[in-house]
């Protein structure tokens, strides 16, 4: 679940707000403790709700693709076939504290930078930009910082379906040759 986590690093942070849950889509570092960072716009209310309702649930989500029943070897020997979705999440349970602290924040964005940026051939780091105007970004933004409660994966990849319908899921999902596709049939047994 880490993995994934880290691998996709765009989530769904929902909270409950004062009109019922509101969900934003924020960029995340999962540090080497276990906690999950963000960080929002200092005029998102998002930081100051957590204050009164600190529980928060992070969305991440892995390939995910259609199946069609037209893959499956019962189909042809009953017709008794509907079709799917095989997908990957991780849902992300905890208890997130706004975080207003410069030092804090500036190793959030360097981690986050450095994480997005250092496999890149001309990596970007924070220090890039002059001093003046990162102290003046940060100064537009407000941290987040989850400790983890429970880590809840899912994954659909069709493992309840006979081995001839499992192939042809697979070779459904290889045939289709989009990203997802291709990277949700590395998952089917």
């Amino acid at each position: 679940m880490h993995a994934l986590i880290r691998s996709r690093g765009f989530g769904t942070l929902v909270t409950a707000g004062p009109d019922g849950p509101d969900a934003n889509h924020v960029p995340f570092y999962l540090d080497a403790s276990g906690k999950l960072q963000c960080h929002v716009a200092r005029s998102n209310p998002l930081w100051e709700q957590v204050r009164q309702s600190p529980q928060v649930l992070v969305i991440f989500h892995g390939p995910d693709a259609y199946i069609s029943p037209n893959w499956y070897a019962t189909k042809k020997e009953t017709g008794k076939a509907v079709p799917t979705w095989n997908y990957q999440v991780v849902h992300a349970h905890g208890r997130a504290e706004p975080i207003e602290d410069p030092a804090w924040l500036r190793e959030h964005l360097d981690n986050l930078t450095h994480h997005n940026e250092h496999m890149r051939p001309d990596a970007w780091a924070v220090s890039d930009a002059p001093a003046d105007y990162i102290e003046k970004m940060m100064g537009a933004i407000v941290g987040l910082e989850i400790t983890l409660d429970r880590l809840e994966g899912k994954l659909k990849a069709s493992q309840n379906q006979p081995e001839a319908n499992r192939a042809g899921v697979k070779a459904g999902l290889d045939a289709e040759g989009t990203e997802s596709a291709n990277a949700m049939g590395n998952h089917v047994p």
